[in-house]
């Protein structure tokens, strides 16, 4: 094969037919460097218009030599994308089947596609009636289908039960997963036939089969107990440090955790060998143990502490050694999780930041998508990102723009050519406005709003009947919780237009989506709220003279109110009684009438918030976009807001009541405006 990759390398330049070049691409993507790697993705583009419209698996292969070499290059994509859906009446199962697969590996979302196929899919229901092919419909459409649909695949699925293979069952388990199934009749099912078969899987078949029991909440004494016998015997066996590692996450997950002197030497022998992926993965397994030992047994055993720091050792040795920002990246895209967030995203940054001068338009967007995932706010390397966008906007295709902004608005940072970095990301996007996702535009202008940037041609693609009804198509096509939050999303991008920019007449229209999200019980306050609600009391003169829990107009909750008349003494609300530790029934003004407008003459409201870590970034006491914006809002209503930060609630100065008792009058009676 190395011999073909060499021949095809040399006539490059002359093959002039796609169909052969698109073969032999997939058949040698494993060999070739990212140079010719690059020059094969740039003569595609050069041959594709040379073929026509129908040639779905001249397609299909391409999007499979993009996944091969892991490159998401979104022009040929696009260009692959459009030959599917213009064929889709003529794609069988199998077809869509490997397509989705394609997109999923290379991270690649189209709505249209996904839509089209639905209904083609839901179509194939009554035509499988063996189980081979039925279970793989099941697997296809069953995360994208609807209520009937989900009902009918279900049914089905459990009168063939019985006929299902190992591998057929291990595959409808992790469909159920991620449909976020809880039919427990086709679930317990499902897990029997799994049982049965459980020596004849391999240990990345098992570590999947825990973790689809544990997400679906299926409890069975007899399964765990043969699935720990199965991982110790594969570990007896394994030297390759990825099985492992894999080996032990299982176990961790089951039931009462423990490693014992033998796992743990077995960890440490392999150390040397792991990458970072490895080394997450055996920190995350261990930390569960030490958590189970510290609550169950009262014991946290000393050698699995120093396990622990021979994994920081090791991962922080790793990142220093680092040389190439493409293979750093390889590593740390997926990582996530307590460990690595407090033993080596700091170092992880820094190796970022030595490396910087290889952010290019290829890895730019994946970069700026895990600063934004991590918190931690570094702002040399979002201002070399910006950098990079603005020299390079040519070569970065509209899809990425969003994973660009989302860390500048998260973080609450404008880079120093704002106006420029922000209008250029939005002129890249301008001629695409139709044909992005619904989602991906909901996300784009939220993350704008944020950052005060808003984009009339942005929103007018937006807030029309015909995206907002497609919208509503994606939305039935989502898992509940990516559902819910794009719907939240779209809110606070409703509330922030009508607040900031009125003048784009756009109405307020989610009183009744929010009616509802606030009828939910708001449970009870903290530590640090009944502390400074006690203390309120006593600052303002009685309990009266402060509200806990209050909604605003559009839908703002205040952790607590009180006004202030115009000589700065507190006013009286109607008597409320509060049981500590409880939240009072929330006082709301649900109206879209500014706060302030029924007070007597020159009294003021007052907002206090208290903001616990994850208002602020990671690393420094810096306010993120979400709570900066909300404080933004409050102003606008009417509200002077006082934000109360963690760290100095909870900092040595104010350790005595007296000096918290103080820095609330300070805060409250001191001077007139805003404090953050």
């Amino acid at each position: 094969m190395g011999k073909i990759a060499d021949i095809v390398n040399r006539n490059l330049e002359t093959i002039q037919d796609l169909r052969c070049l698109s073969v032999l691409m997939v058949s040698i993507s494993s060999l070739i460097s990212q140079r010719f790697q690059e020059q094969l993705v740039n003569k595609t583009e050069q041959l594709f218009d040379t073929i026509d419209s129908s040639q779905v698996n001249i397609a299909r292969r391409i999007v499979q030599f993009l996944r091969n070499i892991k490159y998401s290059y979104y022009p040929l994509l696009e260009r692959c994308n459009k030959v599917f859906l213009s064929n889709v009446n003529h794609l069988d199962l199998d077809s869509i089947s490997k397509i989705l697969s394609l997109y999923h590996s290379l991270q690649f979302h189209s709505f249209e596609f996904i839509l089209m196929t639905k209904k083609r899919l839901t179509e194939m229901i009554p035509l499988f009636d063996y189980p081979a092919s039925f279970v793989k419909l099941f697997v296809t459409l069953g995360p994208v289908a609807g209520p009937e649909e989900e009902k009918q695949l279900k049914s089905t699925i459990l009168l063939m039960s019985e006929e299902l293979t190992s591998q057929q069952a291990l595959a409808v388990m992790g469909a159920m997963e991620e449909m976020e199934s809880r039919n427990s009749r086709l679930i317990k099912k499902i897990a029997s036939i799994l049982h049965k078969h459980l020596d004849n899987y391999k240990p990345v078949e098992l570590l999947r089969i825990t973790q689809a029991s544990i997400f679906l909440h299926f409890q069975s004494k007899e399964l765990f107990v043969k699935l720990r016998e199965l991982l110790l015997s594969y570990l007896k066996v394994s030297v390759i440090p990825s099985e492992i590692s894999l080996l032990i996450c299982a176990l961790s997950m089951l039931p009462s955790p423990h490693l014992d002197e033998a796992r743990i030497s077995q960890i440490e022998a392999v150390l040397p060998q792991c990458d970072l992926n490895d080394l997450n993965s055996f920190a995350t397994s261990v930390l569960r143990c030490i958590q189970y030992d510290h609550m169950y047994r009262n014991n946290i055993p000393g050698k699995q502490l120093k396990l622990l720091q021979k994994l920081d050792h090791y991962g922080r040795q790793r990142l220093q050694k680092c040389s190439s920002l493409n293979l750093l990246w390889e590593e740390v895209k997926s990582l996530k999780g307590d460990w690595f967030a407090d033993s080596l995203l700091e170092e992880t940054v820094v190796t970022l930041q030595r490396l910087m001068d290889e952010i290019n338009y290829i890895n730019v967007a994946g970069i700026a998508s895990f600063i934004s995932r991590t918190n931690y706010l570094s702002t040399s390397l979002l201002d070399g990102i910006a950098s990079v966008v603005l020299q390079q906007i040519e070569k970065i295709h509209p899809f990425a723009i969003l994973a660009i902004i989302l860390p500048f608005s998260a973080l609450n940072y404008d880079p120093p050519q704002r106006d420029e970095f922000f209008g250029t990301c939005l002129q890249c996007l301008n001629s695409y406005l139709s044909i992005l996702d619904p989602l991906m535009l909901v996300f784009l202008g939220y993350s704008l709003a944020t950052r005060e940037y808003f984009s009339e041609d942005l929103l007018k693609a937006i807030f029309n009947i015909r995206f907002l009804a497609k919208l509503d198509s994606q939305l039935e096509l989502l898992c509940s919780s990516l559902n819910m939050k794009v719907q939240f999303r779209l809110m606070e991008l409703n509330r922030a237009v009508c607040l900031e920019c009125p003048e784009y007449q756009i109405p307020w229209f989610h009183d009744r989506f929010c009616q509802q999200q606030y009828k939910k019980d708001f449970g009870s306050m903290n530590g640090a709220q009944q502390q400074i609600y006690k203390m309120l009391a006593e600052v303002l003169g009685g309990i009266n003279f402060v509200k806990a829990s209050v909604l605003t107009p559009y839908y703002y909750t205040i952790d607590f109110e009180c006004i202030l008349d115009k000589r700065k003494k507190p006013l009286p609300y109607g008597s409320h009684n509060t049981t500590l530790g409880k939240l009072p029934k929330i006082h709301s003004e649900l109206n879209t009438q500014i706060a302030g407008s029924r007070l007597p003459p020159g009294a003021e409201k007052i907002a206090l918030e208290f903001l616990d870590s994850r208002a602020f970034c990671r690393n420094i006491p810096h306010l993120k976009g979400k709570s900066a914006m909300k404080k933004r809002h409050l102003e606008i209503l009417g509200y002077r807001v006082i934000q109360i930060p963690h760290f100095e609630w909870n900092s040595m100065a104010l350790s005595t009541k007296n000096a918290r008792m103080d820095y609330l009058r300070e805060r409250i009676f001191g001077e007139g405006k805003s404090s953050s």
